[in-house]
């Protein structure tokens, strides 16, 4: 039986149906999306997304969507599916009747006595995407149309009919050949068995996608239909459609299909759907491996993929892509640091190579040799303490006390702006970026310590303990009993944020036990959800519970309530390190709260956040990389605890 599996009384229910989303991924970099009833509510929906080089790298759809339509006795049924404005069609989601994804997506249609199961996957290393159609049952002689509706344009874009287009296709082997714009590859589409192509170019105007008409974008294009496909089907003899950007021999479309079925993992259970979802996130292109932060619309970014690496790499023992990707964002790290204004564009993000330190002490605690570490790293490790010792072009910089002070808005994780405002000021000592300078010290220290590097020693040994003083007198809150979120030179916040759960999830604290009891206690009181964490306390009146409006409204929201999934698992690492085994219990409760995640918004996998309030609705992103990368990281824990 499935795991993830669906049945026709909630698949013809769009208001259900349409909020379900898939995600499919390959190793070229392409991606399709949809909703389970292939009806696109998206920009950033189509059955191939593809990279393409001459625009950057950037991602592009190509082929939008696929209809079907069944022909008997001369009467056709599109089961097709597209958002107008004001209605749908065709309605093709009527004739749904199951849809699964163990291994691969399948959808299952009836039309009268005729029943057809659809299955689709991706390439594994090229730009194609496979639809392979079984007729399981019919009692008449059936045909089967394909029309493709293209797109070919920048995911973040929309597209409208158009004079540009080159709308000529040209013929090859059971299908046609076709390039809209200069610049991009041309798309091939051909099936497996002999078909007639029926040029019919037409133009869809105002597809409508409902997620971002509610979003408060731009929704409407229009799509190039080129004609359609038509032939025979026959009972049990299966058909596959292929599109890609290389032509490819028709005889070798359904072997390619079965062989491409045999490498996937099974998605039959919580743990295997977040492997499957983890190995979507990593991205190889030539000599770098990179992380790509969520999907749809994500990329990569440096902060994220530090705490996103181990959990998607080392608590799946894959040591091999955690130094591939390690190594590619480490080559960037000092990029921030310098005067090179194209280099460090965007970068300053003061938390990052702290962050790099505690995925470095991730990989110690994995096992990686010490003192290996500080000969491979040391030196990047040196420039980036003197950076923040000394100050650099981010305006941070170690004061007497040790804590570190930056007069600059938007360097912490905290940085959603609106029209160039931020919404968060968090500047002067912040509570997260001083607990990860305490322990990223002192983890320094233990791999200078390990390789025998005296002189850093003997400049960084005295640090530690001033900075722990002055942390605790700077943050520490005797009557609250929990730390403030930022102290600058007129204010001092006392907003029941996350971020002082690093200061006590950190493997080095300045805090006492007691101390961290406090704050945990406060933290699972007022933030702990079965999502994660909230960004702020419901107490706080600027508390904004549920994540909905324009991107201006959303913006607001982000980080006054939303519930972010991997802030869990800096959770987890604080609980159990005070509670030892009489935690794991607390724990595991919570995370098996999250299997019902893999069920809600983008099938298999974690979204990027959810509303404060319950019911804790998915939103934003349908896939998320750091979000995953913690709910393993805790599985992982658990499973390996040391208390056991």
């Amino acid at each position: 039986m499935d795991y993830l599996k669906f049945d026709k009384a909630r698949l013809v229910n769009t208001e259900y149906s349409l909020k379900k989303e898939f995600i499919r991924t390959n190793r070229a970099g392409s991606f399709a999306s949809s909703t389970i009833i292939n009806c696109n509510t998206r920009k950033y929906h189509g059955l191939l997304i593809c990279p393409i080089e001459n625009f950057g790298g950037e991602n592009h759809v190509l082929l939008s969507s696929l209809d079907e339509t069944l022909i008997q006795h001369g009467a056709p049924f599109n089961l097709g599916i597209h958002k107008f404005p004001g209605e749908y069609s065709p309605k093709g989601h009527k004739y749904v009747r199951e849809y699964g994804m163990d291994p691969i997506p399948a959808i299952t249609y009836r039309v009268g006595g005729i029943v057809l199961k659809k299955e689709f996957l991706l390439v594994e290393k090229e730009q194609r995407v496979l639809l392979r159609y079984t007729l399981v049952e019919a009692n008449s002689p059936t045909s089967i149309r394909f029309q493709p509706f293209l797109a070919f344009r920048n995911i973040h874009a929309l597209t409208k009919a158009n004079l540009n287009a080159n709308t000529r296709a040209s013929i090859v082997d059971n299908g046609i050949g076709l390039r809209l714009y200069d610049g991009f590859p041309h798309l091939y589409m051909q099936t497996s068995e002999a078909s007639e192509f029926v040029h019919v170019p037409d133009w869809y105007y105002n597809v409508e996608y409902k997620e971002e008409k509610k979003r408060g974008y731009a929704c409407h294009e229009d799509l190039y239909v080129p004609g359609y496909f038509e032939m025979k089907i026959k009972k049990g003899e299966p058909i596959v459609f292929s599109a890609g950007t290389e032509e490819i021999n028709p005889k070798s479309i359904a072997k390619q299909f079965d062989k491409e079925v045999k490498k996937r993992v099974r998605r039959d259970s919580f743990e295997h759907c977040l492997e499957n979802s983890a190995e979507q996130f990593i991205s190889r292109k030539g000599k770098e491996t990179s992380i790509i932060n969520g999907f749809p619309w994500f990329s990569t970014s440096e902060r994220n993929t530090y705490l996103a690496l181990p959990g998607l790499t080392l608590a799946r023992k894959d040591e091999k892509t955690f130094l591939e990707v390690l190594n590619t964002a480490y080559d960037k790290i000092l990029y921030r640091f310098s005067g090179d204004n194209e280099k460090n564009a965007g970068k300053d993000s003061v938390d990052v190579p702290l962050w790099f330190m505690w995925t470095l002490q991730q990989y110690a605690d994995f096992g990686a040799d010490k003192g290996k570490l500080w000969k491979d790293y040391g030196r990047k490790i040196k420039e980036i303490f003197n950076h923040y010792k000394f100050g650099s072009r981010l305006s941070i910089k170690m004061h007497d006390n040790g804590l570190l002070w930056t007069i600059t808005q938007g360097v912490t994780w905290m940085n959603v702006q609106n029209n160039g405002n931020f919404l968060n000021r968090r500047m002067g000592y912040v509570v997260e970026l001083n607990a990860l300078w305490y322990n990223a010290v002192c983890f320094a220290l233990e791999l200078a310590v390990e390789a025998g590097d005296k002189k850093f020693i003997e400049e960084w040994k005295e640090i530690p303990e001033s900075l722990k003083e002055a942390f605790v007198e700077v943050f520490w809150g005797e009557e609250r009993k929990y730390l403030a979120d930022y102290v600058d030179d007129n204010h001092k916040s006392w907003a029941i944020r996350p971020n002082q759960l690093f200061a006590v999830s950190l493997p080095y604290s300045c805090l006492s036990n007691e101390q961290k009891k406090s704050i945990l206690d406060i933290i699972e009181r007022d933030l702990l959800t079965p999502r994660g964490l909230r960004t702020l306390s419901p107490n706080h009146p600027e508390y904004i519970g549920v994540f909905k409006g324009n991107e201006q409204d959303r913006n607001c929201a982000f980080h006054y309530g939303s519930v972010f999934p991997w802030l869990f698992g800096h959770f987890a690492d604080a609980y159990l390190n005070l509670y030892k085994a009489g935690g794991e219990s607390t724990i595991q409760r919570y995370l098996q709260g999250f299997e019902y995640c893999l069920h809600e918004h983008g099938l298999g996998s974690i979204s990027e956040i959810y509303d404060g309030n319950p019911p804790h609705k998915p939103n934003e992103a349908t896939s998320y990389a750091l979000s995953v990368a913690e709910i393993i990281r805790v599985s992982k824990m658990l499973n390996q605890s040391s208390f056991k």
